[in-house]
């Protein structure tokens, strides 16, 4: 579903893992995790140049991959960290100051594991992009289930 207010355009993704909640939010701090399921040679065709991550409110992080002759650096600084059931951070690709996006994950544990809520909000101007981001973030997703545990 996609939901536009005046200066933002916003998509949603849920997920039902058949894992713990621990387990999911461990897959998205940890950087010996992410170049199992988010980067790297097992993902797609690319290389990582480095995986650098400061896990605290207000520490940034720094994914940068090497696709054909195309250097890409995933970058954001996280806002809100409470393990294992929220994680707000702010989301960017080669960006200008100012101009990321904001992604936020809810993880609620449930009987069969874990049900997992990423919202991606984002300038209006990105709008045209959202339904390619919402299926980015629906691969990424099913690729990290295909692949837990890590």
């Amino acid at each position: 579903m996609q939901e536009e207010a005046e200066n933002t355009c916003s998509i949603q993704v849920e997920k039902q893992f058949h894992h713990s909640a621990e387990e999911v939010f461990d897959a998205w701090t940890d950087i010996w995790k992410l170049d199992k399921w988010m980067f790297g040679p097992s993902v797609r065709e690319e290389e990582i140049i480095h995986l650098n991550n400061d896990l605290y409110p207000g520490g940034k992080f720094s994914y940068k991959v090497k696709r054909g002759d195309q250097e890409l650096d995933h970058v954001g600084t996280y806002l809100e960290i409470d393990r294992p059931t929220r994680l707000v951070f702010s989301w960017g690709v080669d960006i200008d100051s100012g101009d990321d996006s904001m992604v936020s994950l809810d993880i609620q544990p449930n009987d069969a594991g874990c049900l997992l809520t990423l919202t991606h909000d984002m300038d209006i101007k990105w709008a045209e992009y959202a339904d390619r981001t919402k299926a980015g973030w629906t691969n990424m997703l099913n690729t990290l289930e295909e692949r837990l545990p890590l």
